[in-house]
């Protein structure tokens, strides 16, 4: 068998790659100072470089001179040369971002969801994303992938959304491809959120966390060591499944959405604050009523934080991790939560686990799927290379 390492041509990737990363890190960088910081020999640097650069992959950036010996020319990454495309599918929203390869957005728009079927999602999400980019003059031809963000976990064999009851059916893959056009990667939205986190967010000093969001739904995502952790089958952080003890699992939807997304998602915010004597229509209403003192409202926050509490407990027992994101419209409320969540965790052991809100607003998903999508790009620029 040939020794791949004395293969020239997986050499000559592997040296791009390498610079690549570097110029990633720490920006416009001079060959001399690439070639100490990769540990690369000058000629291979400039070898390198000048094949990147003949394919637009990296770029002369400027010059830095007032120094003995010649003029020094700084390279960095053609974060332009290429486009990639982040998208959140929600209940409500869809959200769009088109960026370089360098994450940076080149264009956003965020739009309802109104479709019905599938088919029709899928056409007003290939619509949405060829508007972003023609709004921010980028061809879509240029656009190498997309990471698509959706409720429920992906059966890539099938073709199907499992866990998805509020998407508009299971068969999402097929008219997604069709409408977009593009290399297609379809992830649980809330491990985006979490890649998200660990880019961009609370996450990114920390190897090992956790964020639980809290919204329309309930769900996890789960960061070990570095790296997103899905699980044997992808289902790994679908908590809104783990039972709870209350007497509202025994709704109807309790089965299909899951014991602790029936009590804890917003809509059994609204659901107990209605029990309540509140004539309220949405968890944003409540958590308003409760800011303003309302004690009805307060008590039902109260009671949210706890049954938050007694979740976080529960990934904290089976996780450790160094750190909880909360997140999503009803999560990130920890203003008004935290006492609650921290008095029931006193009460249910010595687990103390470190609570935080998320940061990153309505956008943590599409953040997590630009990064996705990033990384994906650069994987396709490299296999078309070999």
């Amino acid at each position: 068998m040939r020794n791949e390492l004395g293969n020239p041509r997986l050499l000559r990737i592997m040296n791009e790659r390498r610079l690549l990363d570097q110029l990633h890190r720490d920006g416009p960088t001079s060959r001399a100072d690439l070639a100490k910081l990769t540990g690369l020999s000058k000629p291979t640097v400039s070898a390198a470089l000048a094949g990147l650069e003949e394919d637009g992959l990296v770029h002369l950036v400027g010059e830095v001179s007032g120094r003995p010996g010649p003029v020094t020319s700084l390279y960095d990454v053609n974060a332009g040369s290429a486009h990639l495309a982040g998208i959140d599918i929600g209940r409500d929203w869809i959200r769009v971002a088109v960026a370089d390869l360098r994450g940076a957005f080149a264009g956003r728009t965020d739009s309802r969801n109104t479709a019905r079927t599938s088919a029709e999602l899928g056409t007003l999400v290939g619509d949405l994303a060829r508007t972003v980019a023609a709004q921010a003059e980028i061809s879509w031809a240029s656009v190498l992938c997309a990471v698509v963000g959706s409720p429920g976990v992906y059966v890539p064999g099938e073709g199907r959304l499992d866990f998805a009851p509020n998407l508009p059916g299971p068969d999402l893959a097929v008219p997604l491809r069709a409408a977009l056009g593009v290399d297609l990667v379809i992830e649980n939205d809330i491990n985006l959120a979490a890649v998200g986190e660990h880019a961009y967010g609370e996450g990114r000093d920390h190897d090992s966390f956790a964020l639980v969001s809290v919204g329309t739904g309930v769900g996890m995502g789960i960061v070990v060591n570095g790296e997103l952790y899905v699980g044997a089958r992808g289902a790994a952080g679908e908590v809104s499944y783990l039972p709870v003890a209350d007497d509202a699992v025994l709704l109807a939807d309790a089965r299909v959405h899951g014991a602790t997304e029936a009590v804890t998602a917003a809509e059994g915010v609204v659901r107990a604050a209605r029990a309540a004597g509140l004539d309220l229509s949405t968890a944003k209403e409540v958590f308003t009523s409760a800011a303003g003192g309302n004690p009805a409202a307060l008590s039902v926050v109260e009671g949210e934080g706890r049954r938050i509490g007694g979740l976080l407990v529960a990934v904290a027992a089976v996780l450790d991790p160094e750190l909880i994101v909360l997140s999503g419209g009803v999560g990130r409320n920890l203003d008004l939560l935290g006492g609650a969540i921290q008095r029931r965790i006193a009460e249910l052991g010595p687990l103390r686990p470190r609570i935080v809100a998320s940061a990153l607003g309505d956008s943590g998903v599409l953040l997590g799927a630009v990064a996705h999508a990033r990384a994906r790009a650069w994987e396709l620029i490299f296999a078309a290379r070999k």
